[in-house]
C-alpha cells in the first residue's frame, strides 16, 4: 500500500474514533458519569383536558330549564350554523339568570304583558325565556338575527324585556331536539338544535 493512502487511511479512522487499541501504559478516558443524589421521583400521569365540545350534553326532543337566582343585565346574542347543529347563545353581564326553554308548534310569540304577539318566521318554535333579566341598559346588538339559509333556526327576536323578564323567540324551520347549556367567562345561555 502506498504510503499517502496509508496515511489518508490511518487520519479517517482516527477521526472515527477507530484508532489503535490502548496500552497498558495509555488507559482509555472515561467521561464522567453523573450519579443522582437521592431517590428518582417521577411525575404522575397528567390527565389530558377534555377537548372543548366533546362534554356536551345529548339532544333531547323535551323543554330545558336552569340557571341560578338573581339578577342580571343580557349584554348580546348570537347564532351560528356549525356542523350537526345550529346554536343560538345569550349572553349576560354577570350570572346566568333562572331560564326555561319551551318548544311550542308555532312561530307565534307573545311580547310582553299586552295580548300583542309576534310572528317569526317557520313552521315551529321555541321560546327562550329569562327571569330576573333586563337588557334595557346593557344590550347591544341586533334584536332580530334572520338567517334562512340556516338549517334549522332561521330567525331569533327578542320578543319581550318587561318587569324582569327577557324573552327571545326562535323559528325553525322544522321542529327539532334540541340541548341547553351554560358558558361562562362570559356567561352564556346556549341552545343548539340538531340539524340531522
Amino acid at each position: 500500500m502506498k504510503p499517502a493512502v496509508l496515511l489518508c487511511l490511518l487520519l479517517a479512522l482516527s477521526a472515527c474514533g477507530l484508532g489503535a487499541p490502548p496500552s497498558a501504559g495509555n488507559p482509555p478516558s472515561l467521561s464522567p458519569v453523573s450519579v443522582a443524589s437521592g431517590p428518582r421521583i417521577s411525575a404522575p400521569p397528567v390527565t389530558p383536558p377534555t377537548p372543548p365540545g366533546s362534554n356536551l350534553p345529548a339532544f333531547a326532543c323535551a323543554n330545558a330549564s336552569g340557571g341560578t337566582a338573581g339578577v342580571a343585565g343580557t349584554t348580546a346574542a348570537r347564532v351560528s350554523e356549525q356542523p350537526g347543529y345550529d346554536r343560538f347563545v345569550l349572553q349576560f353581564d354577570t350570572i346566568i339568570p333562572s331560564y326555561t326553554v319551551k318548544r311550542q308548534a308555532t312561530t307565534t310569540f307573545p311580547t310582553g304583558s299586552s295580548s300583542l304577539t309576534m310572528t317569526l318566521a317557520g313552521n315551529a318554535g321555541v321560546l327562550v325565556q329569562v327571569h330576573s333579566a333586563t337588557a334595557a341598559a346593557s344590550f347591544t346588538g341586533a334584536t332580530d338575527l334572520a338567517h334562512p339559509e340556516f338549517q334549522v333556526l332561521i330567525e331569533a327576536r327578542q320578543t319581550e324585556d318587561f318587569e324582569g323578564y327577557v324573552s327571545w323567540g326562535l323559528g325553525l324551520s322544522r321542529p327539532a331536539c334540541l340541548r341547553a347549556f351554560t358558558l361562562q367567562d362570559p356567561a352564556r345561555l346556549v341552545v343548539d338544535f340538531a340539524t340531522s
